[in-house]
C-alpha cells in the first residue's frame, strides 16, 4: 500500500477590524495555498455572505468529483485502446441547507460530452464511466450520490475525407 499526502494551508483573509465580533462583522474571504501553486482565492457561497468573485467550497467540491472523475475516465480510455479526442463536463450539485443551518450534498451530477476516436465504440465510451467509480480517490471517499448524466459524440473521420 502505497501512501501520497497532501498539505496545503488555508488563510482567513476577512478580518475587517473588529474580527468575528458578530455573524455579520467578518468576511468570509480565504486563501487556499500549496507549494509552486497559484492561491485559490475563496470565500463562502454568496448565500452564506460570502464573495461571489471568490471560489466556494461547494464548488471546488463539484469541482474536485468532476476532476478526479475525468482524470479515471481518460485513464481507463487509454487501458481500453479507446482514444478519447476532447472531453468537456459541466457538473451540478444540489445541496440541502437544514433548519438547524447545517447542510449536505444530496447529489452531484457529472454531465460529460466526451468526443471519441471514429474508430471508437460508443458503447464502451458509455460503460467507462460507470467503471470510474471503483478508482476515483474522491468519489470512493464521500457519501454524496454521484449520477453521469453522459454524452458520447463520435469525432468526424477525417482519413475519409
Amino acid at each position: 500500500m502505497t501512501h501520497h499526502h497532501y498539505e496545503i494551508a488555508v488563510t482567513w483573509t476577512g478580518n475587517t477590524g473588529s474580527g468575528t465580533e458578530s455573524l455579520r462583522s467578518y468576511s468570509r474571504n480565504h486563501d487556499v495555498t500549496a507549494d509552486a501553486l497559484e492561491t485559490i482565492a475563496g470565500s463562502s457561497d454568496p448565500a452564506f455572505r460570502g464573495d461571489p468573485t471568490r471560489w466556494n467550497p461547494e464548488q471546488l467540491y463539484i469541482a474536485a468529483l468532476a476532476q478526479c472523475h475525468m482524470l479515471w475516465y481518460l485513464a481507463l480510455a487509454a487501458q481500453a485502446g479507446l482514444t478519447v479526442t476532447a472531453y468537456h463536463d459541466r457538473p451540478t450539485g444540489v445541496m440541502v441547507e437544514e433548519a438547524d443551518g447545517a447542510g449536505r450534498f444530496e447529489r452531484v451530477t457529472l454531465r460529460p460530452t466526451v468526443t471519441i476516436d471514429p474508430a471508437g465504440d460508443p458503447a464502451v465510451a458509455e460503460q467507462l464511466h460507470h467503471r470510474v467509480a471503483d478508482y476515483c480517490f474522491i468519489a470512493r471517499s464521500v457519501n454524496t450520490p454521484i449520477h453521469h448524466d453522459v454524452t458520447i459524440l463520435t469525432a468526424p473521420d477525417t482519413a475519409a475525407e
